[in-house]
């Protein structure tokens, strides 16, 4: 597969996406290389094996060109020996909406408790209906980008809570 993609990514208010999801999947991803909005990625989901390369958006984030092609799952275990540290680990649901399927991402490890929700899109103005549980919009926000969180994961981005005040102080 390859072309433009254009999708547009939201946070997730709740988990109601889980009992609306009409399959889910365990996906692990490395980046060979990633850097001025360019990725290589090797991604494994369940018993398949992908190989994506992406270039960089020039509208904002909303669309860029992706190749993906299936590779076999043992050269894509041997290619995530090359990855940049930080892996990705999530589990991906589908939710049928309308016309459109969103993919949630709800992701573990260092990025636990973060949500994500994708719908691609034919094109940047295309209509399209949003389940309930979407949120806020981060199109275009780095920060959500996958090859972002491996650097800087979500744990990071949390706030320490602030020490107490003693009693009696």
């Amino acid at each position: 597969m390859s072309g433009m993609e254009i999708e547009r990514k939201f946070l997730v208010r709740d988990s109601s996406y889980k009992q609306q999801a009409r399959s889910s999947s365990h996906i692990r991803q490395g980046y060979i290389c990633s850097g001025h909005g360019r990725t290589v990625r090797v991604r494994l989901r369940d018993d398949e094996a992908f190989l994506t390369i992406k270039g960089p958006s020039l509208d904002g984030g909303l669309s860029r060109y992706e190749f993906e092609t299936a590779i076999d799952m043992n050269e894509a275990v041997q290619l995530m020996q090359l990855c940049e540290p930080g892996i990705i680990d999530k589990t991906r649901y589908l939710v049928d909406c309308g016309t459109h399927t969103f993919e949630v991402d709800e992701f573990h490890g260092d990025n636990d408790g973060l949500v994500i929700a994708e719908v691609e899109l034919q094109s940047a103005d295309e209509p399209y209906q949003k389940p309930d549980f979407i949120g806020d919009e981060v199109t275009g926000d780095h920060r959500y980008y996958n090859s972002h969180l491996r650097r800087n994961p979500y744990c990071l981005w949390r706030p320490t809570p602030s020490p107490s005040p003693r009693e009696g102080s």
